[in-house]
């Protein structure tokens, strides 16, 4: 990882929430994170992970675990239709989608892999192709940013995880399906996902 952009997080993790809670529910949650400002001028560039941090935790302070993840997922959905839709050409979209599931699960592995600094801050992003075919695809952050502090007794990277589904539904198998497995808001040593199809 760049130690020049370490700590530094997407403004998708802060653009996709606010468009995901609406104008009537992210003001109250935007002004508890102390990011009132970004919804009137939203980040264009990397924002701190500290940010997106105090906006998650304000998410579940504010509407309470249930209502969270609901939220975490409808953003990690929006990013990953604004990662296909600005992000990834349209050509390399069309050459996974009619390559058979495990090549280009192999493809967007790397891709993934080679842009976790944009998702993943301080932490530290690892993929793998399992060859399992219970669970073809592993992917972990460790050291994960969205669960420090935090204490669960489920998993808490809704918004990792939709984001990791929509991508594999999208460009590897209609039925793609990622589970997150572990999680260091469990208490996990890091947090796990596991992608089948």
């Amino acid at each position: 990882m760049n130690a020049a952009i370490a700590g530094r997080i997407g403004p998708n993790a802060i653009t996709r929430v606010a468009e995901a809670l609406g104008p009537v529910r992210a003001p109250p949650v935007f002004r508890h994170a102390g990011l009132a400002a970004y919804l009137q001028s939203p980040p264009q560039a990397m924002v701190d992970e500290r940010e997106v941090i105090a906006l998650h935790a304000a998410l579940r302070a504010d509407l309470g675990d249930a209502e969270a993840r609901r939220v975490a997922d409808d953003a990690g959905r929006r990013t990953a239709a604004y990662l296909l839709a600005h992000r990834i050409p349209a050509a390399a979209q069309r050459l996974l989608k009619v390559l058979p599931a495990g090549m280009a699960a192999r493809a967007l592995l790397r891709a993934i892999g080679g842009h976790a600094w944009t998702f993943a801050g301080s932490g530290r992003f690892l993929a793998r192709f399992t060859g399992d075919r219970a669970r073809p695809v592993v992917l972990t952050i460790a050291h994960n940013p969205l669960c420090r502090g935090v204490h669960s007794a489920e998993p808490a990277c809704d918004y990792y995880r939709a984001v990791f589904e929509w991508l594999f539904r999208a460009l590897v198998h209609p039925g793609a399906r990622v589970v997150e497995a572990a999680c260091e808001a469990c208490g996990d040593p890091a947090c796990v996902f596991e992608v089948r199809w």
